[in-house]
């Protein structure tokens, strides 16, 4: 018979998972449960976890983990209305939760903190399907399965000898979060968790009380740090971006604020699994990373990038999709090579059409965000009887103060000097903020 497969819990070491009102010691659960029923109790369930902050599912993840058969993590904004196809094409019969009430059909098992003893916690029996809602959709979500092997595929099992404290502004109940929650653990590391309902500058004074030392984001959450006094309060010695294409300009900016951190920015999706980190200070990736050996493969067809790896999900849960084609994930992100390297472009299903000219709102903004006087640009179509559409900008000056008429002006001559004038914006406006998904990407408009 083959050997156990090893689980979450064979990494629980001294460190603790920080939220924003409650404080968990990892040692606790190698001998405690936050569950209100013997675990043994769950041997084989298909679960739905749903809570109410992100440290309860990284507790129910940790315990259920190599017990319950399959978990599927609720994000933060998952449609109630979807919910009933939801449990049928995962075959759900446990729902997991902090939360008040009940589903009908379901048995409910409960979360609560602090974490009670238990006389014995069962070994791992089995190797559990990780299941994840994939992003981008405003239709019934789309689920994919992981192993734990796949999910940490990317991560070097070493413990550091120097305290590490990690800290994320990624939710742990989707795909990037979850991965900086596997990183800590895996490294028996402390982790930071966020909550979306705290402001910036609250948050980033809990990282700096915490010591933080690795940070992770997406771009849009960096712009959104550096815009406040308070990421003073922190000094981290590694920063990592993913989720967005990074930009130069945000590279730059994170590379002064921190001149002494170390820097990545990594490229990974729910489908395709994490696909590789750039460490070199520069926005996109070197040509050589295409067609090498490796336990990543990718290649670009049409213009797309794709992506066979062990890393990747295995498949839909409950859908007639195919994931993978000739062992490919097509991951819909479209990549232009110059001088040696790839740069990132945007969605494939993101392009505006100007006059037969297909453009990248991602590949205009790049260029807004070039202008020290510009945190963060949102560029979208607007229809236009002549052209099909016109390409408008919406601008996040980085100053409370400035001169909009000479601003604005400026922005538009660097358009004018880099991109063909199809491209540059019709049409300029300044917004105080601009709004983002719950997984901390720059919300677009869809159609």
């Amino acid at each position: 018979m083959p050997p156990l497969p090893e689980s979450l819990r064979a990494y629980l070491g001294d460190a603790s998972l920080l939220g924003a009102r409650s404080r968990v010691d990892l040692s606790a659960l190698m001998h405690g449960s936050a569950l209100d029923i013997d675990l043994a109790s769950l041997d084989g369930a298909h679960v739905l976890i749903r809570t109410s902050d992100q440290l309860f599912a990284a507790l129910a993840l940790i315990e259920l983990d190599g017990v319950a058969a399959r978990m599927v993590i609720a994000p933060p904004d998952l449609n109630d209305e979807h919910l009933p196809s939801v449990l049928a094409r995962a075959g759900i019969d446990t729902l997991v939760t902090d939360l008040p009430g009940e589903i009908a059909g379901l048995r409910t098992v409960r979360l609560t903190l602090p974490v009670k003893p238990r006389a014995k916690i069962p070994p791992a029996t089995r190797r559990s399907a990780w299941v994840m809602f994939t992003s981008g959709t405003t239709g019934v979500p789309k689920m994919v399965a992981h192993s734990l092997e796949g999910l940490t595929g990317a991560i070097a099992r070493t413990v550091s000898a120097e305290k590490i404290v990690w800290g994320t502004y990624y939710d742990i109940r989707r795909y990037g979060g979850l991965q900086i929650l596997l990183r800590a653990l895996l490294g028996h590391a402390s982790l930071v968790l966020s909550d979306g309902q705290e402001p910036v500058a609250d948050f980033l004074a809990h990282l700096g009380r915490e010591g933080v030392t690795h940070l992770t984001g997406t771009p849009s959450h960096w712009r959104r740090a550096l815009m406040s006094p308070a990421i003073a309060s922190i000094a981290p010695r590694y920063v990592r971006l993913s989720g967005e294409i990074a930009d130069q300009a945000i590279l730059d900016s994170l590379k002064a604020q921190f001149p002494k951190a170390a820097m990545g920015h990594a490229y990974a999706s729910t489908e395709a699994g994490v696909g590789f980190e750039v460490t070199d200070g520069l926005e996109g990736f070197p040509a050589s990373y295409i067609g090498r050996p490796g336990a990543v493969e990718m290649k670009v067809e049409g213009g797309a990038l794709l992506v066979r790896s062990p890393r990747a999900a295995s498949d839909y849960v409950g859908g007639a999709d195919v994931l993978k084609r000739d062992g490919f994930v097509d991951t819909g992100d479209m990549i232009e090579e110059r001088n040696g390297r790839y740069y990132f472009m945007g969605r494939r299903g993101g392009i505006i059409n100007v006059g037969g000219l297909k453009i990248h709102p991602e590949e205009v903004e790049a260029v807004i965000n070039r202008h020290p006087g510009v945190r963060l640009s949102r560029v979208s179509g607007r229809r236009n009887p002549i052209t099909g559409a016109i390409v408008v900008a919406e601008v996040v000056p980085s100053g409370a103060t400035f001169d909009e008429n000479a601003l604005k002006a400026e922005i538009l001559e660097g358009c004018r000097n880099a991109l063909p004038a199809l491209k540059v914006p019709a049409m300029l406006r300044f917004v105080p903020v601009l709004e983002m998904t719950a997984g901390g990407k720059l919300a677009r408009p869809h159609g």
